[in-house]
């Protein structure tokens, strides 16, 4: 069986690109085709052999990629997967759209529909740092895209799912099935810590949806100990500015620095709407319970009263009033970490693995029956 691998561009280290390094460990030999790579701030591909796309040549993809979105759809189809009897793309935007031909298996794992095209477009809009003029063509663009999107969702035979949240969507905005098989959480790396520190912990890629500035007004008027981890454009400037002295921020952290602060942690909050969220499933593999809103894939992660808590609204009134009645004692972390076992890279390889396996399998025997028919 002759496997390739599509991932839409490897420029952050993210959830995706760890179902990619996933995907790569079990099939070291499939190339990994991509808009572009980023060699100095994505390591894990260093042995792989990745095929880039002419975006790649063109000047300031790297940081910029968004100047050539018209051009992305094309530079997608131009992968020359003809070679292979199994295609295995990763996306949450483009990679579902290459062309294969009738005797390719095309499976997509699918961590969201488009955002901007479908979710979040109105919001998109409003937070694009360009002048008026530039942002008036863009809807158009958008539209062509979503177009295109839809059409794409024609070329996969088989879509898996990270959630159930990301299922439902799916279905909504492509009226397709999809299988559900959560993504891999390194839970081996955490460990639980006898002694639980005085701080509360949150983190992550720093962005508006992840709302910690709903964490930060809240700690700012109880003045306990909070620590944030993780790094992000514009944003980041702006949270320490209206941060009092009680809030440190860690900026970027080594996986063995976050499992550390994560095992020592109180608890480890989660504001945001998330298709899956990884950081609680690693917060409990340290055995720390997690506050969580719950709404998004953290529904089908954290159990409330087991695993951690929920707050009923988005708002810093609803997160101030679970932290003031919170009891930091009294959790069973064995029970918490064995919950987050279920999450493990283990258990994603031997699914992806069973599932690639046998719906090939059950695609090959298709295509010999269609030939004896024609016979």
């Amino acid at each position: 069986m002759r496997i390739a691998l599509v991932h839409d561009y490897l420029s952050q280290d993210g959830g995706a690109e760890r179902v990619l390094k996933a995907f790569h460990e079990i099939w070291p030999e499939a190339p990994i085709f991509v808009l572009f790579y980023d060699t100095k701030k994505i390591k894990d591909f260093a042995d792989a052999d990745v095929r880039q796309s002419f975006i790649s040549k063109l000047p300031f993809n790297k940081n910029h990629y968004q100047w050539y979105l018209p051009w992305i759809p094309l530079a997608t189809e131009r992968y020359n997967l003809h070679d292979f009897d199994v295609v295995l793309s990763s996306t949450s935007a483009f990679a579902k759209g290459v062309l294969t031909r009738p005797n390719t298996l095309h499976i997509s794992y699918c961590h969201t529909p488009t955002r901007y095209l479908w979710t979040d477009t109105h919001e998109y809009l409003e937070e694009l740092k360009y002048n008026r003029l530039i942002k008036s063509f863009i809807p158009s663009l958008i539209h062509r895209l979503r177009m295109w999107d839809q059409m794409s969702v024609d070329r996969v035979d088989h879509f898996l799912a990270n959630s159930y949240t990301v299922k439902s969507r799916i279905h909504k905005y492509y009226r397709r099935d999809a299988q559900v098989i959560y993504p891999p959480v390194d839970v081996e790396q955490y460990k639980i810590s006898p002694e639980v520190g005085d701080y509360f912990l949150a983190g992550g890629r720093i962005a508006a949806y992840k709302r910690f500035d709903l964490i930060i007004k809240v700690f700012n008027r109880l003045g306990w100990p909070l620590k944030i981890f993780g790094t992000g454009p514009g944003w980041w400037e702006d949270l320490k500015r209206g941060a009092r002295p009680n809030i440190e921020f860690l900026g970027r952290v080594t996986d063995q620095e976050k499992a550390e602060l994560m095992s020592h942690a109180r608890a480890f909050i989660h504001p945001q709407v998330e298709d899956f969220g990884i950081t609680p499933v690693e917060a409990m593999a340290a055995g720390r319970p997690v506050i969580a809103y719950p709404v998004g894939g953290v529904t089908e992660t954290v159990i409330h009263g087991e695993t951690g808590v929920y707050f009923k609204d988005q708002s810093w009134e609803s997160l101030l009033d679970t932290l003031l009645n919170f009891n930091y004692e009294n959790w069973d972390s064995v029970k918490i970490r064995e919950h987050a076992l279920k999450f493990s890279v283990i258990n994603f390889k031997d699914k992806i693995k069973k599932f690639v396996e046998d719906h090939y399998e059950e695609f090959r025997k298709g295509l010999n029956q269609c030939e004896l028919e024609i016979k």
